[in-house]
């Protein structure tokens, strides 16, 4: 049985998490700034992948420890709670114009992702596996599926690049940095990355805790409490964007953070299981049928009235949050 204590270190774990995720994304960005990196390429690589580092290294970690579900879940049920959750509850109280140049391409690459986790699942054969004590059927997400995600990712990397390098000045002058702060920036950026390593350790030790204690799978507590956990820097995020009125820049960061949640993580756990010696990545039934398909749903009904529209409306946000609420009430059941 879960202690108080269980549920206190999950806690923490989340916020070592998010806030060594701010130290690293700030401090990363000084030292690229420091090694001469050029802007274009610090904001279109290091901040949008830092950005979604919460997700990325509680999936890995939970690779590591052999809890599949709570990899897989996290990356699908994070996607899930930016789209559903964190952008419906932005569009239901703050609806806003955006040009359909600026969310054509991210939109077609997160259906596409989508579309190919679970074309690189259903292609394999299905096996009865157990984790953790947990039996089930399982895919295996195959080297199809992963070779189809990586170039969606870097097609998504090279575009931004191309699009933040137009938007830069070439005139830029060159900051200098003394002594001092490079060492207190080097000290933080180490600082950030342990936070982050050692609270996605807390976090997936005691959320497995809290699931055997509650008799829940990993899967469940996976695509609700981790995922929205490790969401809550998008929500952070979002309402800065929301009392700022700049809904573009909210949603632009929701959906770039959808693509690298989508197409890095999973073939990262995919790569980290083969080099373990046990198989590909194996995803779940349910994950596939159910969770995937709600994910490519919700995601669907956020861009496809708003690309021919050129506006996110109000009603979206309402049935993106209702759906979510009915996809909970599923998981949980």
């Amino acid at each position: 049985m879960a202690t108080a204590l269980t549920y206190v270190f999950f806690i923490i774990g989340l916020i070592l998490i998010i806030k060594g995720g701010d130290i690293f994304v700030d401090s990363a960005t000084k030292l690229a700034n420091m090694l001469g990196v050029p802007k274009f390429i610090i904001g279109a690589t290091i901040v949008s992948i830092a950005t979604t580092l919460p997700e990325i290294i509680v999936s890995i970690q939970a690779t590591l420890s052999k809890n599949v579900d709570m990899a897989v879940g996290n990356a699908i049920g994070s996607v899930t709670a930016n789209t559903a959750l964190i952008l419906g509850l932005f569009i239901t109280f703050m609806p806003f114009e955006i040009k359909r140049k600026d969310i054509s391409f991210k939109s077609i690459a997160m259906i596409f992702a989508v579309v190919f986790i679970i074309i690189g699942c259903i292609v394999t054969q299905k096996k009865e596996l157990s984790f953790k004590g947990e039996v089930g059927e399982y895919y295996f997400l195959s080297a199809l599926g992963v070779t189809l995600l990586f170039t969606v990712f870097a097609i998504f990397i090279f575009e931004n690049i191309k699009c933040i390098k137009s938007e830069t000045k070439s005139d830029e002058s060159k900051i200098s940095y003394c002594t001092k702060e490079k060492v207190s920036c080097i000290i933080l950026f180490i600082l950030g990355a342990v936070g982050i390593i050692f609270g996605a350790r807390l976090l997936v030790k005691y959320a497995t805790q809290i699931a055997i204690s509650l008799n829940i799978s990993q899967r469940v507590i996976s695509v609700i409490a981790v995922a929205i956990g490790t969401s809550l820097p998008e929500l952070v995020t979002a309402l800065t964007a929301l009392k700022k009125k700049s809904g573009s820049l909210s949603a632009g960061n929701i959906l770039g953070a959808n693509i690298i949640d989508l197409t890095l993580i999973l073939p990262i756990c995919s790569l980290i299981s083969i080099a373990r010696g046990t198989s590909e990545l194996a995803v779940s039934l349910s994950c596939v049928n159910f969770d995937c398909v709600m994910c490519l749903g919700v995601i669907l009904i956020a861009v496809l009235p708003t690309i021919i529209s050129q506006k996110f409306q109000r009603w979206q946000g309402i049935l993106l949050l209702i759906i979510y609420g009915i996809y909970i009430y599923f998981v949980v059941r």
